[in-house]
């Protein structure tokens, strides 16, 4: 169980994300996915049921003895309560009621945050934008493990602590890497979340309260379900960042295992993602996938090639907003005004090197790309590959 991670080093590459432009190729070849593109409202009534149901076990799980609350805990609330984070990744894009109801959207996301008893709702929204904006960014990508953690967590029983600390680790991550001011939303997020903490403790007592508190704790941590957080960008296959899962536990979870079909297209709802793979089956089909969370799991643990080091960085977007003095990413407009002119005027220069990039982002001018060989694709037990 002491087995060391044999990665060295995190990936590092001189390429962009590959989103961007397999989305204009898409587009391109199939405008229909036009269609695609809106909100759900049936993404409301699952959240709304889930809830409901949360609320009724929590009032009667408050007389069972405490092993059976414990066990109901694991099982039901950490399943459900995994299922309403993942909730907030839906209403994060607005694609609940979509972007002209922010209001209808943020109310759902406090709905939705209730029996998670943590105040997440908003910070979750805030922070993972940047995470499709700077998608492996060494700097700007809250979702990258810090190198403190790939350090630590490099051992089988280490890798297994790290699952198991998820939902700290997924909380903290962002305030350490790229933190941002606390806004009013994130205070109403608050305020709301002790009430409903204070009630729950209140009228139904500390059995109800662990049975959801807890219900987020361990169903965000060493649970099949968090099987998702490993399976979406952590190196399965050599030479691809993003992975999709195409499992039974999609029904529950907004399909977020379609996580290609995601980066690729975010503002289609998860409900359609599948209606996405059909209408474009050469741009998935062969790509990588996971048919297993629980596998994945395992296969992090036990395989060194896997653990926090298994991701691939890049820094062209950091080193384009330095090279502009952008680097506050509070200045959206200045922010957005870089990334347009060095990104998405010319996207041949992620394929330069970095003293090449530097010096194109500080004359602000576009040139020819050197070209890059592609990496070696390898096959695996994860992988489907024609």
């Amino acid at each position: 169980m002491g087995a060391r991670l044999t990665r060295s080093d995190f990936q590092w590459v001189y390429t962009d994300e590959p989103h961007t432009t397999r989305r204009k190729e898409m587009l391109q070849k199939y405008p229909q996915i036009k269609q695609l593109m809106g909100h759900d409202w049936r993404i409301a009534i699952q959240v709304v049921v889930t809830v409901l149901i949360q609320i009724t076990m929590a009032i009667l799980v408050r007389d069972l003895p405490w092993k059976f609350v414990w066990l109901l805990t694991y099982i039901i609330s950490g399943t459900l309560n995994h299922s309403l984070s993942i909730s907030f990744h839906e209403i994060g894009h607005n694609l609940a009621f979509g972007n002209h109801r922010p209001i209808a959207n943020r109310i759902l996301g406090y709905i939705a945050n209730l029996p998670l008893c943590i105040p997440s709702s908003v910070t979750f929204k805030k922070y993972h934008i940047d995470h499709h904006k700077f998608q492996g960014d060494d700097m700007l990508d809250p979702d990258l493990p810090t190198y403190f953690e790939a350090w630590l967590f490099q051992s089988r029983i280490g890798k297994v602590v790290y699952i198991a600390a998820q939902p700290l680790l997924y909380s903290v991550r962002p305030l350490l890497r790229v933190p941002k001011p606390v806004t009013l939303l994130e205070v109403i997020n608050l305020v709301i979340e002790l009430a409903f903490d204070a009630t729950i403790m209140y009228f139904l007592g500390r059995k109800s309260f662990v049975y959801l508190f807890f219900g987020t704790a361990l169903g965000l941590g060493l649970h099949p379900i968090s099987g998702h957080f490993l399976s979406e960008h952590y190196i399965f296959v050599d030479g691809f960042e993003t992975y999709s899962y195409y499992g039974p536990f999609n029904y529950i979870t907004y399909n977020v295992g379609y996580h290609n079909e995601h980066h690729d297209f975010p503002n289609i709802p998860g409900y359609l993602l599948p209606k996405l793979k059909k209408i474009a089956p050469d741009y998935y089909d062969n790509l990588p996938c996971h048919h297993s969370w629980i596998k994945v799991i395992f296969d992090f643990i036990f395989d060194p090639k896997l653990g926090p080091k298994a991701r691939i960085r890049r820094s062209m977007r950091s080193d384009a907003l330095k090279a502009n003095n952008a680097i506050d990413l509070k200045s959206k407009s200045k922010v957005n005004e870089v990334l347009h002119d060095n990104f998405d005027n010319n996207n041949n220069n992620t394929h330069l090197s970095k003293e090449e990039r530097k010096l194109l982002h500080k004359k602000k001018s576009s040139g020819k790309s050197n070209e890059v060989s592609s990496l070696e694709i390898t096959n695996g037990d994860h992988s489907k590959m024609e």
